[in-house]
């Protein structure tokens, strides 16, 4: 059966029918519009579903007429082997939409590093879902069947990413920045072992209570360390100056990220007394803060108005609620997406107040597996799994997708058994049967699940 549609609702309409049938194989040719590009341009998709013994399963492809050229020399009906076969031949993903979905992640660069999108869509990338081989952005595959694999009550997937900032002193260090309203929560993946040989790395993370001791009172404590920042402002802007012309010259933009390679010999071209007092102003800068160690697996919460900077070589999950606004303090390197510094009105609102670190609320604990809750925010939820060694556990139906992401360890999943190895991720689909996870590796084995709140 081939059905040509457009995309919206009537898609996710024509593949329940089908399910409901007693037709096997279904060929839904549709023109998607890609939203998530200038002029939202549209293109041609082909959607071939099939009923096989384990699942739905489905080919997706932007090729239409090569799948139809081919399976018209076919003479063979249609089963899962030759479909498979059929997506290897157009470099084409082959689904099974009652398992785990492999998250097929993008890499979108920052001047300290990137930041590697699992459930990013917009202009600057998509991400995508995997079958393990051949990959598609994610909105091509929700388009077809949103309720299904989303749930009834969502319209869209939570942000899933990693901060992998670059291994490099200061190239590496992130914005030393505070939220109004946002919320972030860190899970540590990786600490660079050059970076930080005793395995414990850092998080800039509010104010160092020894210097605060040294001053009067607050106040003047929020004014020695302003000075102090617009002290260091001084000199980056003039180094910024130089270094744009430098980009001028190698015809690069003035807001794109430079290799950090390029920077550094920008930065040894510079006069051997800019380069001192870069660096004496820097320190003089720093010294007003706290540095807190970070290991792997370490959860860090941060609260609106504490000013934060994840440091180089530190690799964290980051979750957090979708407000998009900051206010930068400081900075060791040009800032791209902004002319100036937030530093007096962000000195007006930072909190001084030290940090005590919150333990996770346990959920379950017992037979080699426990469940802590790390975060819950308006929309979604986000709980720590920890599996002991050769350890199962049901990861329960919620009436909405999950979000599954591995810490450490290596990790199998449902019938298909699609393994995970750290920094791995899937979604599972809004299924009202529950996925089997079981650590498969040696050692304890630690997962992430995000799911999503229902609106109050």
């Amino acid at each position: 059966m081939l059905k040509e549609l457009g995309n919206g609702p009537r898609l996710e309409e024509t593949v329940e029918q089908f399910l409901r049938s007693t037709d096997d194989v279904l060929r839904l040719r549709f023109h998607f519009s890609q939203y998530y590009l200038p002029f939202s341009p549209s293109i041609e998709l082909l959607a071939i579903f099939f009923k096989a013994k384990d699942g739905l399963r489905v080919l997706l492809t932007d090729k239409p007429s090569q799948v139809d050229a081919t399976l018209t020399a076919m003479s063979e009906p249609l089963s899962a082997d030759n479909l498979r076969r059929l997506a290897t031949r157009v470099d084409a993903p082959f689904f099974n939409l009652d398992q785990a979905l492999i998250l097929s992640p993008i890499a979108i660069g920052k001047p300290w590093g990137q930041e590697i999108w699992y459930t990013g869509v917009e202009a600057r990338g998509q991400s995508g879902f995997s079958d393990g081989a051949f990959s598609v952005p994610i909105p091509w595959l929700l388009a077809l069947l949103p309720k299904r694999l989303l749930g009834a009550e969502q319209t869209s997937l939570n942000l899933l990413k990693i901060l992998d900032p670059l291994p490099e002193p200061v190239y590496g260090d992130l914005y030393f920045e505070l939220h109004e309203e946002k919320q972030e929560v860190y899970v540590v993946t990786h600490v660079d072992s050059q970076s930080w040989p005793d395995g414990e790395g850092g998080i800039r993370f509010g104010f160092e209570p020894n210097v605060l001791d040294e001053f009067d009172g607050p106040d003047e404590f929020r004014q020695a360390y302003l000075q102090a920042v617009q002290n260091y402002e001084q000199i980056r802007r003039q180094i910024d100056k130089i270094f744009d012309q430098r980009r001028r010259e190698q015809g690069l933009d003035l807001n794109q990220p430079v290799e950090t390679d390029l920077l550094k010999e920008w930065h040894r071209q510079l006069t051997p007394e800019l380069q001192q007092q870069e660096l004496v102003l820097r320190e003089a800068m720093n010294r007003f803060t706290h540095l807190q160690g970070l290991r792997e697996g370490d959860v860090v919460k941060v609260p609106c108005l504490t000013p934060h900077a994840l440091q180089h070589g530190v690799r964290t999950v980051e979750f957090q609620t979708p407000v998009y606004e900051r206010k930068i303090l400081a900075f060791g390197q040009k800032v791209l997406t902004q002319e100036r510094w937030d530093t007096e009105a962000a000195v007006d609102l930072m909190s001084l107040q030290p940090q005590v670190e919150q333990k996770l609320t346990v959920l379950e604990e017992g037979q080699g597996v426990c469940r802590e809750l790390v975060v819950s925010f308006d929309d979604f939820q986000v709980q720590r799994v920890t599996l002991a060694e050769a350890t199962c556990w049901q990861i329960q139906p919620v009436g909405s997708y999950q979000l599954l992401i591995l810490v450490s360890g290596v990790l199998k999943i449902g019938a298909d058994c699609v393994r995970l190895s750290s920094e791995q991720a899937v979604l599972l689909p809004a299924l009202d049967s529950a996925t089997l996870i079981r650590n498969c590796g040696p050692g304890e084995c630690i997962a992430l699940l995000s799911q999503p709140l229902k609106a109050k």
